[in-house]
């Protein structure tokens, strides 16, 4: 059995900590911080060779670093993915896999869940190089079947979907993907590699914001794209070698040591967010709730065949709209006003007027985003305390 063999035989929980280690003559325990722009030659020869490709080694960070390989390497063996790349924020990863796969003259068929940025690449930054964009109702099967038979060169979705954890059918929409000959990009940020695996489904490329549950405690920035080693040699290595979207060092290093608590963590969010989520549909003045884990939620049976687990994030709807929404987010003495998510303190935003304040009223509307509507990221706190904190801001005590 080869190391590549070997490391992809441990279980999840020790690749976390293990994964894609690479010591040092220094024999170090914890990972190294390599802090270098560049790299030194011990001949002119070998900078030759490196940079046509025949010698393997590190020429310059932008391209590759030791430490940022160790978190790409982790990464790769938890995704189960052939390779991977690392860059500098989640939007970085996203807008670098759809252009990496894309041209001018070619068309994109994307969810209409999605989070406002990537809203905004979709519908505002693809269309300015020329290519074609079109949003589907991401649950229906057929609005899919309908744009894919048209011809598409992509599609971009995210399952559970940000901010109203709509689920799709992974499997059934890479089928209808692949007999039009499109690639399939997932964000999976609200799911970890931990709670469901997209190219398990065929997907062909899965993205990440690392800035959310991999570091998950609020310290750093960071991008994670996996896919086919073919794919990511010949369409995103050019891409990113060239345009620059680079971890730095520092942040890759922060990342792995993320990495070595995520699959504890994540049980924890899981297991509070289902007691929250159970707790709000008990609350006078919620209109609904909205999680994975719950009867309640449209796709829960698909939700329980796709996913590991729930989700660590619950969005919910206050009866009374902005108004009401707003003195309930200010009256929270625990839980913190923050657009991020994944981390261990809870967060909570009120989507309409942040993360996506962008959209038009009737686009919101389009896409289940009410006026009422919170999306909360839920914590590792003892779930006692998060609870008692919600209930003193709904009654407004």
């Amino acid at each position: 059995m080869t190391r590549d063999e070997k490391a992809m035989a441990y279980r999840p929980q020790t690749q976390l900590v293990r994964g894609g280690q690479m010591r040092s003559p220094f024999d170090e325990t914890a990972e190294a911080l390599y802090l270098t722009s560049g790299y030194v030659y011990k001949c002119a020869e070998d900078a030759e060779a490196a940079f046509k490709g025949d010698l393997d080694r590190f020429i310059y960070s932008r391209y590759a670093n030791p430490t940022i390989a160790m978190f790409e390497e982790r990464m790769r063996l938890m995704e189960g993915a052939e390779a991977c790349r690392a860059t500098g924020s989640g939007m970085g990863a996203v807008f670098t896999a759809l252009l990496s796969l894309t041209k001018a003259g070619d068309r994109v068929v994307a969810s209409r869940a999605l989070f406002g940025s990537c809203l905004f690449i979709i519908t505002e930054l693809l269309p300015r190089y020329g290519i074609e964009t079109v949003l589907v109702d991401g649950t229906d099967m057929a609005q899919w079947e309908a744009e894919l038979a048209k011809g598409a060169a992509c599609v971009f979705v995210e399952t559970p979907a940000n901010p109203t954890l709509e689920i799709i059918d992974l499997r059934a929409l890479c089928d209808l993907a692949k007999s039009a000959g499109a690639k399939v990009i997932v964000d999976n940020v609200f799911a970890t590699p931990l709670l469901q695996k997209p190219l398990e489904f065929g997907a062909d490329v899965v993205v990440y914001s690392a800035t959310k549950h991999i570091d998950g405690q609020g310290r750093t920035l960071g991008g994670v794209i996996l896919g086919t080693e073919k794919y990511v040699l010949e369409d995103l290595q050019p891409f990113t070698r060239h345009t620059g979207p680079a971890m730095s060092p520092f942040n890759a290093w922060v990342l792995l040591k993320g990495l070595e608590t995520l699959e504890l963590r994540v049980q924890r969010h899981c297991e509070n967010a289902l007691a929250l989520a159970q707790f709000l549909e008990q609350q006078p003045g919620i209109e609904r709730v909205l999680y994975p884990g719950l009867e309640s939620h449209p796709q829960a049976a698909l939700a329980r065949r796709q996913m590991g687990g729930p989700s660590s994030l619950v969005t919910f709807t206050i009866e009374g709209g902005k108004e009401r929404a707003f003195s309930f987010l200010n009256s929270l003495k625990l839980i913190d006003i923050s657009n991020n998510l994944g981390d261990s303190k809870s967060l909570i935003t009120h989507p309409a007027t942040t993360t996506h304040q962008r959209l038009k009223p009737e686009e919101r509307a389009a896409m289940g985003i009410g006026d009422g509507m919170v999306r909360l990221s839920v914590g590792l706190e003892d779930v006692e305390d998060v609870k008692e904190d919600i209930f003193q801001a709904l009654i407004g005590r």
